[in-house]
């Protein structure tokens, strides 16, 4: 038993020792990582556990069968943002369970009853590179997965700036791509960008196949002051 044990302990210790190290810059990268801030941080603890016990519930669904919310989705936004316009939301739900999502013609929609457009978009991921940052100061990005796997990247707070000049609800940043959160959002998954959610869509995947159908839905985000907000919306 103790031979046994010896042979382990050495065999342990010889993995170690030949273990690649971490450079000096995916060392630091790490490091820096675990500081990262990549979407509105609730100190509600409360409100929190309150707002994963309704997501887990099924009460926002109301019918809607067809996807699932991606583990990234901020749980605490979704609710607040949810309760603020219950009727929207649930107008939304209901077109996507009623539409065959697969054979609907790619194109812009309008959702009955709201003033919500579905956005169906027959694409492709790409290099990183090739694709730009962005975040929106009045709206929802709501993104579901039809078809294929979309790849993402969540931008650190504390390491991006904007990059150019504000227009009207989208922001652009600076970004470093080590730092970035890695999603990938699968069919029958869907993801939520809410403004503290500064994003990048379409990012290449592991995927041997890059096509993807997704439904893009811009929700109108009622801040505190929401009066306010739809004049500026006008």
């Amino acid at each position: 038993m103790k031979r046994r044990h010896s042979l382990i302990t050495a065999a342990v210790m010889t993995a170690l020792l030949f273990a690649p190290a971490l450079s000096p810059d995916a060392a630091l990268c790490s490091a820096k990582k675990k500081k990262c801030i990549y979407t509105n941080t609730c100190t509600d603890k409360k409100l929190t556990e309150k707002a994963r016990q309704w997501i887990d519930s099924g009460a926002w669904r109301n019918g809607f069968t067809k996807a699932s919310p991606h583990e990234s989705v901020n749980v605490t936004d979704m609710y607040l943002c949810y309760h603020k316009s219950p009727e929207t939301w649930n107008a939304m739900f209901a077109w996507l369970q009623q539409t065959d999502l697969l054979n609907i013609k790619a194109g812009k929609h309008r959702i009955p009853g709201t003033n919500l457009i579905a956005s169906v978009e027959d694409s492709k991921n790409e290099e990183l590179s090739k694709r730009k940052s962005e975040s929106h100061r009045f709206n929802i990005d709501f993104m579901l997965v039809v078809k294929g796997t979309e790849g993402f990247r969540r931008l650190d707070h504390n390491s991006s700036t904007p990059s150019t000049t504000y227009k009207y609800d989208v922001v652009r940043y600076n970004y470093t791509p080590e730092l970035c959160e890695k999603i990938e959002v699968g069919e029958n998954q869907f993801i939520v960008m809410f403004p503290d959610d500064w994003h990048i869509a379409k990012v290449k995947t592991e995927s041997n196949n890059q096509s993807i159908r997704v439904i893009v839905v811009k929700i109108p985000f009622l801040r505190q002051n929401d009066t306010a907000l739809q004049t500026m919306q006008k």
